[in-house]
């Protein structure tokens, strides 16, 4: 990273630090609390603290990413999660002026703000691998409660603002994040073979289809980072990337960065375990699964490299070259199939 780098990121988290400071005037409840940056990846998240001891989530979320509307959009979905389902989700708090987002302009960029409830919690363990399989069968039954609610308000979230997630803004022509070819450790072999592997993809996506009970209003990054362990139940937050997209994509987000690991497939079965205690998938939707995680590992790898943070200096290069084996053997097994 260059010394201007450096001087931008810094600029970034004063604007940051700034907007978080200026959101909680927006609650007399909270003009004496404490406000401390927790995260920083996409957006910047803060525990704010009461004098009570009362505990909230501020996030300040990335520049031109979402506009307001799509973020009320988001907070609607919540709010629908929350009194039609049993899922326990973090909820947004209404400001003094009654709104749930708002606006904080530094140096020409605006900065959105939202106030959420805090829960209890630990993220799963990736190395504890018999606790994560058990999990993932809570997980899957989870996902199909937000599947199902999706479905049976399939008309309602139509006229919401969101993005979408399918093969063209995930690994097409107007990827949301970046180009997978421009990921770290590319060189023209590695860009030919991953090539093959993405046109698979999107023939398998194409005759797949988009029905109503495939896809819908999805969380769309159901990572071990956004789900939080308490007991015997499983919590979920950070909704930002939300949209529409496939319902398996939920599975392949929920694998994110352990698409290599040895207990993959355990985690699978344990997900479609839990998953079909609400919805039963067919044969069809269960053949796809290997083409939704490969789509999200090669959209993962554009993520890495377009970003700077922890975990994608974490990652890095290594996270490419452990994907070789993966797209390898995908192709391998669709090939032929697809020619």
């Amino acid at each position: 990273m260059g010394q201007m780098d450096f001087i931008d990121l810094e600029l970034v988290l004063s604007n940051f630090h700034q907007a978080a400071n200026d959101a909680l005037k927006e609650f007399s409840c909270l003009l004496e609390a404490s406000c401390k940056m927790i995260d920083y990846s996409e957006n910047a998240t803060y525990l704010v603290e009461d004098g009570q001891g009362k505990k909230y989530i501020l996030r300040i979320s990335r520049p031109n990413y979402h506009k307001k509307e799509e973020i009320e959009a988001e907070i609607a979905w919540l709010n629908s999660l929350h009194e039609q389902s049993p899922i326990d989700v973090s909820l947004p708090m209404r400001a003094d002026d009654g709104d749930y987002v708002h606006a904080h302009s530094y140096n020409d960029t605006i900065y959105y703000s939202t106030l959420f409830t805090f829960l209890e919690g630990t993220a799963p363990d990736e190395n504890n691998e018999d606790d994560l399989i058990q999990q993932f069968e809570t997980l899957g039954e989870i996902t199909a409660m937000f599947h199902q609610h999706t479905i049976e308000q399939h008309d309602y979230y139509q006229a919401f603002q969101r993005m979408t997630w399918d093969y063209d803004t995930i690994l097409g022509q107007s990827p949301k994040w970046a180009r997978w070819q421009d990921g770290l450790g590319m060189t023209p072999a590695r860009i030919a073979l991953y090539e093959e592997a993405s046109h698979i993809i999107q023939k398998k996506l194409e005759a797949f289809g988009k029905d109503k009970t495939r896809f819908g209003l999805i969380h769309a990054d159901l990572r071990l980072a956004n789900l939080l362990i308490d007991g015997d139940e499983i919590k979920v937050i950070d909704f930002d990337d939300c949209g529409f997209g496939w319902f398996l994509y939920d599975l392949a987000t929920s694998v994110s960065f352990i698409e290599h690991m040895p207990y993959l497939e355990e985690l699978i079965a344990s997900w479609v375990k839990g998953y079909s205690k609400i919805r039963l998938l067919s044969d069809e939707e269960n053949e796809m699964i290997p083409t939704f995680i490969l789509m999200r590992r090669l959209q993962l790898i554009s993520w890495i490299g377009s970003r700077d943070n922890d975990t994608t200096r974490l990652l890095g290069e290594n996270y490419t070259l452990q994907s070789d084996a993966l797209v390898k053997a995908y192709v391998e097994k669709y090939q032929d199939r697809n020619n």
